[in-house]
């Protein structure tokens, strides 16, 4: 069964691929929506760990991002950190 793990916590996704396009596909709709209430730019990450489980564009996409990100905030990380002599 596929599923979305959140470090030890694992989310059961549907088993029909239809089911979790039209998922992932609502989580982006709802994002683009982030400026009302309950609806929030959270939605877009979401919709996008969902969409990659069956697409491989939208995994690149995805795993570019991610990399991108987590370097950014490394380099972030070291700037606040004192010089090491």
């Amino acid at each position: 069964m596929p599923s979305i793990r959140f470090g030890k916590k694992a989310l059961p996704l549907p088993k029909s691929r239809t089911a979790r396009v039209a998922i992932g596909s609502g989580f982006l709709l709802g994002g683009t929506l982030g400026f009302l209430p309950i609806l929030g730019f959270w939605m877009v990450p979401v919709g996008l760990v969902v969409l990659s489980h069956d697409s491989a564009r939208v995994r690149r996409i995805r795993r570019r991002s991610e990399v991108a990100l987590l370097r950014r905030w490394a380099r972030f990380r070291s700037k606040g950190a004192p010089a090491a002599k």
